[in-house]
């Protein structure tokens, strides 16, 4: 299993359950923003997209440098990399048991066909 606390998927997961905050990820996925650049396209006010600016701080997905009044942020996607390796393992687990009840089900219908050719 993939290392990771459960503190630290409950931000993550908590933190991309939002669309405001997924679409300012995707900004940042394009490169390092300011604040109000990241706000402009969200029908909202500077102090609410700071508080999803905190909320995705705290999950460690961003981080904020200053330069004065500017406040720069920049994506850090280490935690979403967790993330996608804790999905990781339980889609693996369940492709093997969806693999095993295929093997199950194809050996009785192998079964049932030998079943009804020796009927003949």
């Amino acid at each position: 299993m993939v290392k990771c606390t459960p503190r630290t998927l409950d931000r993550t997961f908590g933190a991309l359950a939002d669309p405001t905050r997924r679409r300012i990820l995707e900004s940042l996925a394009h490169g390092d923003r300011c604040v109000t650049d990241l706000a402009k396209p969200h029908r909202m006010s500077l102090p609410a997209v700071s508080k999803h600016l905190r909320v995705l701080e705290k999950a460690g997905l961003v981080c904020r440098q200053r330069d004065g009044r500017v406040h720069r942020l920049k994506l850090q996607a280490a935690p979403m990399q967790q993330a996608a390796q804790w999905i990781e393992e339980y889609r693996r687990f369940w492709e093997a048991s969806f693999d095993r009840l295929d093997e199950y089900l194809n050996k009785l219908q192998q079964k049932e066909k030998e079943k009804h050719d020796s009927k003949k």
